[in-house]
């Protein structure tokens, strides 16, 4: 059985190498999850623009959907680096663990969202109205759902990309539930 393995820096176009140089500023290393899509001539940088396109959500409500996907998804290299993350952006151990889970009672926005992404995952795109409308009654409009979506898929493309390739976690290992 073949093994995919990170590729090197030496081993990426120039294109993705300068992606590269960019993450390695930005982030200080260059993740092996970003590395992994240098396999492909356009990937890394189709990503990336995906991640970091603007966006009606704020950085936590991203993150809570970031969290639920990848728990859905059983994706061990997302959970790991978006629990830093989830912390980074003002959760605590406690709340990370509760939204994985697909709640988050400690925020009621937060809440009928983590609910909706959980609902959207787990049922493959087909979300249950009541959650839905719960989403909108906690003050969500359209275009936020739109966002949502677009963070999914975005989560989803990562989690599988890993979940195929196993490349190395190169974040501390997120606690189980």
């Amino acid at each position: 059985m073949k093994t995919i393995t990170v590729p090197t820096y030496e081993q990426a176009s120039p294109a993705n190498q300068a992606l590269m140089d960019n993450l390695r500023k930005a982030l200080t290393f260059v993740p092996n999850l970003y590395a992994t899509f240098t396999y492909s001539e356009t990937a890394l940088g189709t990503y990336l623009t995906l991640q970091n396109a603007k966006s009606s959500l704020s950085g936590k409500a991203r993150e809570v959907i970031n969290l639920v996907v990848s728990q859905v998804n059983a994706c061990r290299y997302c959970l790991a680096a978006h629990t830093m993350v989830g912390k980074m952006v003002g959760f605590t151990d406690e709340q990370v663990l509760e939204i994985r889970r697909g709640t988050a009672g400690f925020d009621a926005r937060l809440d009928a969202l983590a609910r909706l992404v959980y609902s959207v995952t787990t049922e493959r795109g087909h979300a249950d109205k009541a959650v839905l409308q719960a989403f909108f009654d906690a003050g969500w409009n359209e275009g936020n759902l739109v966002d949502v979506m677009l963070v999914i898929g975005d989560k989803t493309v990562s989690n599988y990309l890993h979940s195929t390739t196993e490349i190395p976690v190169d974040f501390p290992a997120a606690p189980e539930l």
